[in-house]
């Protein structure tokens, strides 16, 4: 007779990213007494994608109405700003400006109205009369107001989600290993040698989430490809008021190079958008050899570079000279100079590559035997976590409950 296995938990989280704890946050909501553990390889929450970014709460009106982005973004985003409020985290609803600088830019721009309309975002299309009155610094043709748009202390949020989900989280925790079976569970060994045992994974291992997929012996058809985002902070942070956006390229999944007054004062400029020599390059001097060649042998990279030279050329410029980022905020605040540019922290963004090469642009959630991956999580995650953290915990009860 086979003795009762003996479960660490029910529901076992890799990834105390925003993400991460959203989920687990979600599950001890919607069934009181599930044991959820969260297994994160840093220190404390929020080290990665969650804690170096520009902090915005985004409306959402850049994505496609129906997708998962545009659904979850105009959710999170007023969902987020109650959650900060409720908690006392920093956050200020600022409004944002998206800005023509040139007549070719003018039928994006009116798409972008449009878009908004459809995902019942209010936006104020405006003159440039009226951008002065907004950013007297600012130049263009034409630009549109969205009022909904924000800036708050994500990592600030992760911390409260950890404290407040009840969950068991155990940082310090790489995972090496996954065992699962489906008669058994999913065992996690981490590099301490520690194993724990759980009924259903999930994984929200962000810049490692294909390995982590894996690992557990799915196929999570795509890979992680590692983009770092580059950022100065501007040494004459009263040249902007509030946060300012051209007006993006829709080939490219990037809204490029802009403008941004954080919650504590000082204005972010960036990022752009270069390909990191590791999943946690934060510099070109950051090269882990194994990673690097595991991106270069996915066929999707050669396929993307292909198709994206043009502009992945431009965005390697702006990383190798100041000037050149400067003359890039220069279309849109002509008094910037290069001396107004101080190197900030970076960040690195997990983008998922298909293997013909399509950078995917929404939400990528797959479920395999007793496990839920989550594949790709772009911007706005951060904004988006509260619902993407319920479906994902949707999707991880459903799973436990068929077990």
């Amino acid at each position: 007779m086979r003795s009762e296995i003996a479960y660490d938990c029910d529901v076992l989280v890799i990834g105390g990213g925003i993400v991460g704890l959203s989920t687990a946050y979600a599950i001890t909501r919607a069934a009181p007494g599930t044991r959820v553990t969260v297994l994160e390889k840093e220190g404390g929450p929020a080290r990665h994608q969650t804690g170096r970014n520009s902090g915005v709460i985004h409306s959402g009106i850049y994505y496609r109405p129906g997708s998962l982005k545009a659904r979850y973004a105009v959710r999170g985003a007023a969902e987020m700003v109650k959650f900060c409020a409720e908690y006392g985290i920093a956050h200020a609803v600022t409004g944002k400006l998206i800005v023509a600088t040139g007549r070719e830019e003018l039928p994006r721009l009116h798409a972008l109205v449009q878009r908004g309309r459809e995902n019942c975002i209010p936006v104020r299309e405006l003159g440039p009369a009226q951008i002065a009155e907004y950013e007297p610094e600012v130049r263009g043709v034409a630009a549109i107001r969205v009022g909904t748009t924000g800036v708050c202390d994500f990592a600030g949020v992760a911390r409260q989600l950890a404290d407040a989900s009840g969950a068991d989280i155990r940082y310090g925790a790489e995972v090496v290993r996954v065992d699962r079976r489906p008669t058994l569970g999913v065992a996690v060994q981490t590099r301490d040698g520690a194993v724990v045992r759980g009924r259903v994974l999930v994984n929200c291992a962000g810049l490692y989430c294909d390995e982590v997929a894996r690992l557990t012996g799915d196929d999570p058809e795509m890979r992680i490809v590692p983009f770092r985002g580059e950022y100065f902070s501007l040494a004459r942070p009263e040249l902007v008021r509030g946060l300012v956006y051209p007006v993006p390229d829709p080939a490219f999944p990037f809204l490029g190079v802009h403008l941004t007054r954080g919650i504590d004062g000082g204005v972010h400029v960036g990022p752009n958008a270069v390909p990191a020599l590791a999943r946690e390059g934060y510099g070109w001097g950051t090269v882990r050899v194994r990673e690097l060649g595991g991106v270069l042998a996915w066929p999707g990279v050669w396929r993307m570079a292909r198709r994206h030279w043009r502009y992945g050329a431009g965005e390697l410029r702006r990383s190798a000279s100041r000037e050149a980022f400067a003359q890039a905020m220069r279309r849109l605040v002509p008094a910037v100079t290069a001396d107004d540019l101080v190197p900030a922290s970076a960040g690195v963004r997990a983008q998922a590559v298909l293997r013909d090469g399509t950078l995917v642009d929404d939400f990528m959630i797959r479920e395999g035997e007793r496990a839920v991956h989550v594949l790709n999580a772009p911007s706005p995650a951060a904004t988006a976590s509260l619902p993407i953290g319920r479906e994902v915990a949707r999707r991880a009860l459903a799973v436990l409950g068929g077990v």
